[in-house]
């Protein structure tokens, strides 16, 4: 198990999540090269993951940053449409069902600035 080797990441403010709204896209490098993670909010919570559907190995957003579906509950794939949950990244619908996203870890933590969420990469996935 990867266990959290590198600095915080600040993602963005916290504001700047809005439950089931936009998310932020950031360049990482895993193993097999460039990667990207993302992160959303949902039910008041900052998730993160690795932007990789457990069906095929595409980026899930529609258009950049766009996870959920239209109703805001549901992260889902652009290519086939696996619908994940967003606070486990588990695949409840489509050609995954039962997969997982990667997770990546993250924190919401007070600053001089303002409250703000952060990622707290790993060896196995860590920022570009």
């Amino acid at each position: 198990m990867s266990e959290p080797v590198r600095d915080a990441v600040r993602v963005c403010a916290s504001d700047e999540l809005v439950d089931g709204g936009a998310g932020v896209r950031l360049p990482a490098k895993e193993a097999s090269g460039e990667a990207v993670v993302f992160f959303v909010r949902y039910d008041g919570k900052p998730y993160g993951y690795l932007n990789r559907c457990a069906h095929v190995p595409m980026e899930l957003d529609w258009n950049e940053g766009q996870f959920f579906e239209s109703s805001g509950l549901y992260l889902m794939c652009a290519t086939h449409g696996a619908i994940y949950e967003p606070e486990s990244g588990k695949c409840v619908g489509g050609p995954c069902r039962g997969a997982r996203l990667r997770p990546v870890t993250v924190e919401e933590r007070d600053t001089p600035e303002g409250r703000a969420v952060f990622w707290l990469p790993d060896d196995a996935l860590r920022p570009a």
